[in-house]
């Protein structure tokens, strides 16, 4: 039985903004944490990943407005043709989908803001500050820079590049000042709660300088379009300490039944918390703050990816340069999608997109790397043995490499995505693939299968590249996982599913039994042209 037997890992996504249609920076989100939750789940570990949208707030009501609708109307109307459909479009298995105007979320919300409240974490007072509805935050001095064209000469947001508004209110805060400290000392005794590092001394460097108070509420007078204060109904939630309670109100927190409260124990505290650097603060300050104040235990990492670049400037719809997902996905396949973006860009750091370096890794890498390579061997075995796996005999030097680099492979990918580096998995997991190419360069068994004396060796070639298959099929199905059931379908079904595969186990060789039937393969990653418009 495996060790990960009954071991949870719990994975989630930030939830998006309804306000526009997803580009292939949010797809580049969701790809890394269902890479990480297929990856654990395949080590055979009890993997849920949680994604969702964001619905309240005043830059839903706006352009709700703008577009001569209600929030929920246009809520309902983004999520049912543009963030469900993206899930379908690059291959996600969510197990939950959560969004912020549901009733389990919004009656959860209200509970943990009246525990923060009865227990003296919430107060009322007043407050003036810069905010940006972009961001849904009021902005410190450091965080505004000098606007340029329509907004020169004014203070605009840094991330967003429109100008902030200057808002004066009476609301609810949360003591967010108290837990300068507990923070401080909760990140040295965790020092893998905040990843990659540069992340984690950002956030450090930000909570030293020492944090002021939040406020979590809106007056109804301003906008109506939020979660209702319980105590107050004539204010409604700010809309970032709404949104943050997703990750537990989608898993039972607040609710009393012996099945919702035996999911939130066996799930929380999440495994890794996936999200864009620019919200980095949110969910390593504000988010474990509430938590310790309800009682409650941080995630065990909050990981920070880069952004992603076209043209230099990060993916953004009102810059024109966000990209459909479909558009790729429509010529290239889900799988090259996925692959792509966790392959070329390291996790963590910024990256560019561009359809040449698309189009060149899915020719090089894909079809002719890992596609060629897996239609080669299963002709062979067809044209040689017909169909048939042959039997091993005695295995030289060159059939041990190929053993000793894919047990490395396993390990070395697997300890990758265990520190959340997919770029380096994907390259330990290459290393077998260029290995199994060479090595069939190198041993030839269209030469071997001319000669009935080397028949006995033309046997152990095919077996051992049929077995390093079954390592790629079972490592890359958590990244490319239409590819890997085609060819799962064409060698394995002897062993069973292929989801029945553990990573761990993977790297055993000799698991086929010679006779082993080897089914035809259709092409893994077909031929395309690239028109001259995405080229």
């Amino acid at each position: 039985m495996s060790a990960n037997k009954g071991k949870s890992f719990y994975v989630t996504t930030p939830i998006f903004y309804v306000n526009d249609a997803p580009h292939i920076g949010h797809a580049y989100t969701e790809v890394a944490a269902d890479v990480l939750a297929r990856w654990h789940r395949q080590r055979g570990e009890q993997s849920f990943l949680l994604t969702g949208t964001d619905e309240h707030g005043e830059k839903i009501l706006r352009t709700a407005a703008a577009n001569k609708t209600t929030p929920q109307e246009w809520a309902d109307k983004l999520v049912e043709e543009a963030w469900l459909p993206l899930l379908e479009t690059i291959d996600i298995n969510n197990q939950d989908f959560i969004r912020t105007t549901e009733k389990r979320h919004e009656k959860n919300v209200q509970v943990f803001l009246q525990h923060l409240y009865d227990t003296g974490f919430i107060y009322r007072g007043s407050y003036e500050g810069n905010y940006c509805v972009g961001c849904e935050e009021y902005k410190t001095e450091g965080d505004l820079i000098d606007g340029e064209g329509d907004f020169a000469g004014q203070q605009v947001c840094a991330i967003h590049s429109k100008p902030v508004e200057k808002l004066q209110e009476t609301n609810y805060f949360f003591k967010l000042s108290e837990f300068t400290q507990p923070l401080l000392d909760f990140y040295e005794a965790n020092p893998n709660f905040i990843q990659p590092d540069s992340a984690r001394n950002e956030v450090v460097a930000f909570v030293r300088r020492g944090l002021d108070d939040l406020s979590i509420s809106r007056s109804k007078e301003k906008f109506d379009w939020g979660i209702d204060i319980p105590w107050d109904d004539s204010h409604i939630t700010y809309v970032w300490f709404d949104a943050l309670l997703n990750y537990i109100t989608a898993i039972g927190y607040g609710e009393d039944t012996a099945e919702a409260k035996a999911k939130f124990e066996m799930l929380w505290p999440a495994s890794v918390q996936v999200v864009g650097k620019d919200i980095l603060r949110f969910h390593a300050v504000i988010w474990p703050a509430m938590l310790m104040a309800a009682g409650l235990a941080p995630a065990n990492q909050v990981f920070g990816h880069g952004w992603l670049l076209v043209g230099g400037e990060k993916m953004s719809k009102s810059k024109l340069t966000g990209i459909a997902p479909s558009q790729i996905t429509d010529t290239f396949g889900s799988d090259a999608f996925r692959y792509y973006f966790m392959k070329a860009i390291a996790f963590g750091s910024d990256g560019s997109f561009s359809w040449e370096d698309l189009s060149a890794r899915y020719q090089a890498e894909l079809a002719n790397g890992f596609g060629n390579l897996a239609s080669r061997v299963i002709a062979m075995v067809h044209r040689y043995f017909e169909g048939s796996l042959p039997a091993a005999g005695d295995f030289t030097d060159a059939d041990m490499q190929v053993q000793a680099i894919a047990a490395a492979a396993v390990a070395d990918a697997d300890a990758a995505i265990e520190k959340v580096a997919i770029q380096d998995a994907l390259t330990a997991i290459w290393t077998l693939v260029d290995e199994l190419n060479n090595y069939i360069t190198v041993q030839e068994p269209w030469v071997l299968a001319k000669d009935e004396a080397t028949r006995g060796r033309l046997a152990t070639v095919l077996n051992t590249t049929v077995e390093g298959l079954r390592v790629l099929a079972i490592l890359l199905n958590p990244i490319t996982p239409k590819a890997t059931a085609k060819l799962w379908a064409a060698i394995g079904t002897s062993l069973g599913s292929l989801a029945d595969q553990e990573i761990g186990q993977a790297g055993t060789w000799g698991q086929f039994q010679p006779g082993a039937v080897i089914s035809e393969l259709e092409a893994l990653f077909p031929r395309i042209e690239v028109s001259d418009e995405n080229a």
